[in-house]
């Protein structure tokens, strides 16, 4: 039984197929990002489903791809554990970008693989190998356009008194906007850049308005920027998404490509399926 899991820093997809592709079980963790968590939380996070334990002796491979597995400390780090949990299993940790890779080209061509979720990332891949020129430094200082950002932005917006006040009125009703509150999640409990993300459904709700329209633009505009200007061949390859926020703004990001002369390729909002089949096929 091969267990293949796609995780970000939310949640993690887990799915479990025989060795002709056909799927035994899925289940959902919260997201496993070694960044962010301890050992003991991931562990935890495991022992929360229960096809995930009845099954971690009989698992012969596990594929993980995740986000925070972008230095050898971090991929290191969470195979000793995976290894210690699934005895019997072969173990392969890659960052997140790997799925997206793997889901979005499927015939291997060469295209940018960007990630727009709870986080962002942008990488480079020429058919066989990934290159990456910007080494995430995570939520705090990076992930431009990602949902984490977006939800900061809000967040700031409204406690700045710059957001339109009827705006201002529905977020009040949608979010426990106490500052106590706020600080509690931020700076005492776990994932607070996936509690950041929350904010980010607000935004896509409402991205008619003026106010929204603004904030996701300049967003995307430091988005192509910072990462995907990077690439000296960014206008002749198409590029591609994986993640809620560039589904969910695929318009937007059209707008934003017509603009940059760019080629947006696959936008999908989870890899999962896509790794199905490529691990069926390189099996």
């Amino acid at each position: 039984m091969k267990l293949i899991v796609d995780s970000g820093s939310t949640k993690a997809d887990w799915i479990a197929i025989d060795e002709n592709g056909k799927v035994l079980f899925t289940t959902q963790t919260l997201g496993l990002n070694p960044e962010i968590l301890e050992g003991h939380e991931i562990i935890d996070r495991l022992n929360d489903r229960f096809d995930i334990t009845q099954n971690k002796k009989t698992a012969t491979h596990l594929f993980f791809y995740g986000a925070g597995c972008g230095t050898i400390r971090m991929k290191e780090s969470l195979t000793h554990i995976f290894q210690d949990y699934f005895p019997n299993a072969i173990v392969s940790v890659e960052e997140d970008t790997y799925a997206a890779v793997y889901a979005t080209t499927p015939k291997g061509e060469s295209a940018i693989v960007s990630i727009l979720g709870t986080g962002s990332n942008c990488s480079f891949f020429d058919g066989k190998t990934l290159h990456q020129k910007v080494q995430s430094l995570g939520y705090i200082v990076m992930d431009d356009c990602s949902g984490n950002v977006f939800g900061k932005e809000l967040i700031r917006k409204y406690y700045f008194n710059k957001m339109p006040k009827h705006l201002a009125s529905e977020f009040e009703k949608d979010y426990d906007l106490d500052p106590d509150f706020i600080k509690s999640k931020l700076y005492k409990e776990p994932n607070p850049n996936a509690y950041l993300a929350t904010f980010a459904k607000f935004l896509i709700q409402h991205k008619e308005e003026e106010f929204c329209k603004k904030i996701i633009y300049k967003g995307m505009k430091s988005f192509v920027k910072n990462y995907i200007k990077q690439y000296d061949n960014y206008q002749e390859v198409p590029v591609h998404f994986v993640g809620s926020i560039a589904f969910y703004l695929k318009e937007e990001l059209q707008v934003t490509f017509d603009k940059y002369e760019m080629k947006l390729g696959n936008v999908l909002r989870r890899p999962i399926d896509g790794l199905i089949a490529y691990h069926v096929a390189n099996s």
